[in-house]
């Protein structure tokens, strides 16, 4: 099967994150086994996702990993016009949920595994399918962890969230928080008596949106992100039972993207710093008071020397000269920093798309990609 081909299948399985992505395994499993490739799943603890790695070349040389995930965003509140689980055609776009995020690139990467299998590889090709990317990256821990007792270790990472096919050596990391606040209920017509849960949330709410103005104004800095420093962001807000009740608690889900070199803890000391400042003068009157921050999960943030080898190998896959930074988020930085491996983030179509109703790829992508992979698909037969 070529790329279009196998694409079209992907897209037709629904692995919104929140459901199995065993069926496309399957399927997956099933096509590199009628080319003669061994895979390995790794369930999560549901059995109803998993990881899948498997290798094409010689299993005692460091091999080049071909990194995507296979879970997607969902399509509810989104005005689609077109169906989003099936491959649709018009002009020069192939539309459909997972086309850019990242359902292509792992098109591309299944194909060239069937490639490869026809050809004397003196370099390996490793496929890892990972769930759970858009939650956090919270699935592809499991793999990483098996691939750290491999005897030989990768000597590459490629990682093809869509960057335009240009090399992206960088990425902020992120770290997810809940901060629980806790007052004391009480009725509304003697609301003075109790303490407001909402009211702490929103006086740290303050005190999130005083410590972030500082942060962009002192820094650090660096001038490769559209937005150049360190973010903290509030996402959610819950409390409240009703209007005649105060509340007597308060959750804000919240979190900080951090630019590599600039620790996310001492924000988050900062942070605790602050909501002991919010509850010191109310503990007399309400000792139960409290401003509590749990950390959620976190991923790190990708940091590749733009003079590193893997750069300019990457580069010479792609025909470009430059690199970039992206904004969002990958699994680059596990990679580089949990398994060691030299990382870099390149794959087709634009994260303009991605997330959005009628998200879709431009054909010539594709086919960018599937050039960028046959060469070095003669790399790896070459020896590097």
């Amino acid at each position: 099967m070529d790329t279009r081909a196998i694409l079209e299948r992907l897209i037709a399985f629904e692995t919104v994150s929140h459901m199995t992505n065993l069926p496309l395994l399957a399927f997956v499993q099933d096509l590199l086994a009628e080319a003669g490739i061994d895979s390995t799943l790794i369930p999560d603890e549901t059995g109803q996702k998993a990881n899948l790695y498997a290798l094409s070349g010689p299993a005692d040389v460091p091999g080049v990993i071909l990194s995507g995930h296979v879970d997607v965003v969902p399509v509810e509140g989104q005005a689609w016009t077109r169906p989003p689980f099936t491959l649709t055609q018009e002009g020069t776009r192939l539309y459909g949920r997972g086309t850019t995020d990242m359902k292509g690139y792992v098109a591309s990467s299944i194909a060239l595994m069937l490639k490869a299998q026809k050809c004397d590889l003196k370099v390996p090709l490793i496929l890892a399918l990972s769930h759970d990317e858009e939650v956090g990256c919270r699935g592809v821990g499991s793999m990483i962890a098996e691939m750290n007792g491999w005897a030989v270790k990768p000597r590459l990472c490629l990682v093809g969230e869509p960057t335009s096919l240009e090399a992206a050596i960088g990425h902020k990391g992120k770290i997810a928080l809940r901060v629980t606040c806790t007052g004391r209920a009480g009725h509304s017509s003697t609301a003075p008596l109790a303490l407001n849960a909402i009211h702490l949330a929103l006086d740290f709410t303050q005190a999130v949106r005083e410590l972030q103005a500082r942060v962009a104004a002192q820094g650090p800095h660096d001038p490769d992100y559209d937005i150049p420093y360190t973010t903290l962001h509030v996402g959610k807000i819950s409390g409240g039972v009703q209007v005649n009740v105060v509340a007597h608690h308060c959750e804000i889900d919240m979190e900080i993207r951090s630019l590599a070199g600039h620790d996310p803890e001492a924000l988050i000391a900062e942070l605790e710093t602050a909501a002991e400042a919010i509850i010191a003068p109310l503990r007399a009157d309400f000792p139960e008071a409290a401003i509590t921050i749990d950390r959620l999960w976190r991923y790190p943030g990708l940091g590749t020397a733009p003079d590193a080898a893997a750069v300019s190998f990457v580069k010479g896959l792609t025909g470009g000269n430059s690199s970039i930074k992206v904004p969002y988020g990958t699994e680059g930085g596990l990679f580089a920093e949990d398994l060691g491996v030299p990382t870099v983030v390149c794959g087709p179509g634009s994260m303009a798309q991605g997330h959005m109703p009628d998200e879709y790829i431009e054909i010539s992508q594709l086919d960018r990609c599937d050039a960028m992979l046959s060469r070095l698909l003669d790399r790896c037969e070459a020896g590097f």
